[in-house]
This record gives structure tokens, sequence and C-alpha cells, in this order.
């Protein structure tokens, strides 16, 4: 069964697609409301990824998450990128397309990892028009994600918190709220993370990820290999709190688990979420 209106299906918990439970999902359908796919993962002709794909896609919503859109370089924008991506999405009819705000490389030099914008005017004004080019050549609004970070730049003229929400206003966007980001970045930086989820504009975000991290007691690496930890669970809670139900996956991407283990995970996260509802009605 194909789904007409994607968006409108994505509600509730969801997880990442990862190969390892391809044929979990195909033989078992486990009760999990919708499914987040890594774009860049089935933008190739053919193969067995696009076929676990299309065959999975019949029984679950999907979301498109990207990691190569490199929205904040100055590098021009990647047309053929944008071009595979946007069969991509003809192809799987994604409830929302997200990326990240970040920049992966420069001239062309793709450096493997997301790192952070500086929070300046500037890159404000940047990353608004190339957004609207995306916005334009889609057809769509995006999501982006905030990113975990590890430095700050001495140019920095505004607090992270206060570049995302007037990004998402200036560029009309949307965002991919990254608790466990906030939580990584908020112990790096010694700053409050709930002053974070405070400062979000709460119609523009429309996805929450959730993951795993590694402490490290003076410094928090942002992994993706542990399973959820109890300060994120906290911040979630507040979190929703704040904003009200909101679709929210774990994202799980080293040391994948058996299946249920992450359903189960998912479990706690319906019911942290379900607490902080009737805490804040």
């Amino acid at each position: 069964m194909q789904h007409t209106h994607p968006g409108a299906t994505i509600k509730g918990f969801g997880l990442g697609l990862r190969t390892d439970h391809y044929r979990d999902f195909v033989e078992r359908k486990p009760a999990v409301d919708w499914l987040e796919i890594i774009s860049e993962n089935y933008m190739v002709p053919g193969g067995k990824p696009l076929h676990f794909l299309d065959t999975i896609r019949r029984d679950y919503p999907m979301v498109m998450h990207g990691v190569s859109l490199s929205i904040g370089s100055t590098d021009p924008l990647n047309t053929d990128y944008l071009r595979e991506l946007k069969a991509l999405i003809a192809r799987v009819q994604p409830g929302w397309v997200s990326d990240h705000i970040c920049w992966t490389g420069v001239d062309h030099h793709n450096l493997h990892d997301l790192l952070p914008m500086p929070y300046t005017e500037a890159s404000l004004r940047h990353l608004v028009g190339r957004i609207g080019q995306v916005q334009e050549f889609l057809g769509r609004r995006i999501l982006l994600e905030n990113v975990s970070s590890y430095v700050t730049y001495a140019a920095d003229e505004m607090a992270e918190w206060e570049f995302v929400a007037e990004l998402a206003r200036r560029a009309d966007c949307e965002l991919l709220f990254d608790v466990n980001n906030v939580y990584v970045s908020a112990r790096n930086h010694g700053f409050d993370p709930r002053v974070y989820v405070d400062a979000m504009p709460v119609g523009r975000v429309r996805q929450i990820h959730l993951a795993g991290h590694e402490d490290h007691g003076d410094f928090v690496i942002d992994t993706h290999d542990h399973p959820v930890r109890d300060e994120v669970w906290e911040l979630y809670r507040y979190t929703i709190a704040r904003m009200g139900a909101m679709p929210t996956m774990i994202e799980r991407d080293d040391d994948i688990p058996p299946l249920d283990e992450l359903i189960a995970e998912l479990a706690q996260a319906r019911l942290v979420a379900d607490a902080a509802l009737r805490e804040a009605a």
C-alpha cells in the first residue's frame, strides 16, 4: 500500500532504517510507526539497498535524512546531488526531507564530518540564500538539524540557539531538533540545554532525534553507538513538555543491536513523552 499523503502519516515513534534490520522489516513487519532513511545510501542505481527500500516502503511511511548537502559551504551547491536527491524523493514520497546546519568541506574536498557554522550575521545571510535555492529546486521546504560541536568560533556574534531560531524564520525552512546534540554541545560548551529548548520556534520543529553518546567527563562525543543516556531522556522530557507531541526517532549508526533492543528503547521514548505530556496538561 502506498501512502498518498506521506507527510500526514508521520506520527509517533520511528527508527533509522539500517541494513542490519532489512530482513526484520520485510519478514516480521514490527510495530514501528515510521522509518528514516539516509538519503545517500539510496542515491545509486539498482542493487540490494533499493530493492529493500521499495519493499519496506510499501509497509512503512518514511522520511529522508541527508548528510551531504553541505548547505553551509562556500562551494557552489552540487546540482548533480540535488537532481539525484529529487529523483529519490519522487521514488520514496517521504513525509519530509532533512539535512544539517553545517558544512562538510570546501574547494570540493569532502571532510566527511558535519562541521558547525560560525554563528554570525554573515553566516545567516549565506545560509538563507542557499536554503532558498534548495527549497526552490526541490519544490518543498526542508528540515535542517542542529549539529553537535566541540569548538566555537572567535567570530561568533550570537548563541547557537538564537542562530538556529533566526535561520528557520528567515529561510522559511523547518527544523529537525536533535536532543542528544543539544545535550552534547551544552556539556562541551557549558550552557544550560533547557535554554536552547526554550528558544526553539515550536511551529518550525517537525521531528526529534534521540541518540547515544560517549561521556569522557571533560567532554562528550556524539557517537550514535550507545543507548540513549538518562540525561538525554530527561532533556527529551523537558522538550516534549514545551513543544507537545512530536514525531521522534532513535538514531543508531554503530554497534547496532538486534532490532528488538531498539524497539524496546523506542517504547521508553513513548513512555517519557506520554509522561511529559501529562505533566504539561
